[in-house]
């Protein structure tokens, strides 16, 4: 059964059999969900969820970060898992289904703090929650079926909470069966005009999967076989699941080695857009200055199957209204890197949104699908970026590998300058440093608790 075996595979796994390499990935996953948590501090959605936690006080409960407030651990997850969410700026892993593995960083967090674990169980759990997602990612696809990628995240968190709370062969199976059989979400969270919840749908499977665990720590059973049974997660929901073998079991490599860092504010599949309209860009100004920008009569972006049903096909895409639209929206991310020159936070502000001479660039866009890329997601995500301008000129620019991929990976440093870069206005340098060198040193921390009190926002720019 594949509830006994993710079991098993949760108590065997310990922080001596994860490779150097996964364990600095971990730590630099962390910062960069940090650097994304603060960047999204003031956001509605998050707001409301931290508003929320904080109306329940629990004493030795989970801190709601930037804060001093202590919650429920669901709480806590759902809150904070809505900061690290809510900028689509957390990593990515692409497959027969997408996921942003780093979600399940503030249950993990959570259930960590409650149980006072050291630095070394957070990295096994967090490391055994890349398995999980990004393995399940790579057996069954989803979004065919109606069902969101998030589906995914109870059993992910649930085990990775299981990890840190020490829970029992037993108890960790009811988890399984816990989280599996009420947390099946529904795909319209990503279709059409986006809302608040697309921060949130995470978010509110970690609560999900944590509170899973929780409730099998107190002896609460779940319907088994829930992945096998007649009317179980794979009849229903999945399909069949072939899962392979797991990071470090006979040899098998370890997943969040095979995700990625985001290097722009915007959905995974515009990041190769955003490089070469960026690229685009400087050689038409380069040609025929500034003012060539005025004169772009045709936008054509050339990409893949699964990219442009995600993010090029919806009549939304050409209109945003919302953020979480915009940054959903091959022709927003183009329309504004070629405007702007780069593509940040502010990229997306209502203003931003509303700019006459944006929207009408974006109606000059149109997405096609290249024959010669098909085969090529999810091991490259291919987008080639062609402008013309009035005076007949054509500019082209394809990239396969944005930065940030593992085959293009961002530096330490870089990850450092993202975090920094986030966190301006809600921590001062100093206390930034504070946060890097912790999290650099985290496998040294004898209680996990001790790194959020250095969370604390103490700016509310």
């Amino acid at each position: 059964m594949i509830a006994d075996r993710f079991a098993d595979y949760t108590r065997s796994l310990s922080y001596t059999r994860l490779p150097t390499a996964a364990v600095h990935e971990v730590k630099r996953r962390i910062l960069d969900s940090m650097g994304c948590a603060f960047g999204a501090w003031n956001a509605p959605p998050c707001r409301i969820a931290r508003r929320l936690a904080q109306s329940v006080n629990v004493a030795n409960g989970a801190t709601l970060w930037g804060t001093k407030h202590k919650t429920l651990p669901d709480l806590a997850a759902f809150a904070n898992g809505s900061l690290v969410r809510y900028l689509d700026f957390n990593d990515t892993y692409l497959s027969k289904e997408p996921a942003h593995p780093s979600d399940n960083l503030a249950a993990v967090l959570a259930a960590g703090e409650t149980a006072h674990a050291s630095g070394k169980q957070v990295i096994e759990a967090l490391a055994l929650a890349y398995e999980v997602q990004c393995r399940l990612c790579d057996a069954a696809a989803l979004r065919p079926r109606g069902w969101d990628h998030v589906t995914y995240g109870p059993f992910s968190s649930a085990l990775a909470s299981a990890k840190v709370l020490n829970l029992s062969r037993a108890q960790t199976v009811q988890a399984v069966n816990l989280a599996g059989v009420a947390n099946v979400a529904l795909r319209q969270t990503r279709v059409g005009d986006l809302s608040m919840w697309k921060a949130c749908a995470f978010s509110n499977a970690t609560r999900n999967g944590l509170f899973a665990a929780m409730l099998a720590q107190q002896g609460m059973t779940g319907p088994s076989p829930i992945f096998e049974g007649e009317k179980g997660f794979m009849k229903l929901v999945s399909g069949p699941l072939d899962l392979p073998l797991f990071g470090g079991e006979k040899g098998g490599h370890f997943m969040i080695l095979d995700t990625y860092i985001k290097h722009y504010p915007v959905e995974y599949h515009a990041q190769t857009a955003v490089a070469s309209a960026l690229v685009v860009r400087e050689e038409l100004i380069k040609a025929e200055g500034r003012q060539g920008l005025a004169s772009i009569t045709e936008v054509e972006i050339g990409s893949y199957d699964v990219a442009i049903e995600i993010i090029g096909r919806d009549p939304e895409k050409w209109h945003p209204r919302t953020r979480e639209t915009a940054d959903h929206s091959f022709p927003y991310a183009v329309a504004v890197a070629l405007l702007d020159g780069t593509v940040t936070l502010q990229s997306f502000g209502p203003k931003r949104l509303n700019d006459a001479a944006l929207q009408a660039l974006m109606q000059k866009v149109r997405v096609v699908e290249q024959e010669e890329f098909k085969g090529w997601y999810p091991q490259a995500m291919p987008t080639r970026v062609s402008v013309r301008t009035a005076m007949g000129k054509e500019y082209v620019k394809q990239v396969d590998f944005p930065l940030g991929h593992p085959r293009n990976p961002m530096s330490d440093r870089e990850v450092e300058e993202k975090f920094r870069t986030l966190a301006t206005g809600k921590l001062d340098r100093a206390q930034a440093g504070k946060v890097i060198d912790l999290v650099w040193k985290l496998d040294r921390l004898k209680d996990i608790g001790s790194l959020m009190p250095l969370l604390k926002v103490t700016r509310r720019g």
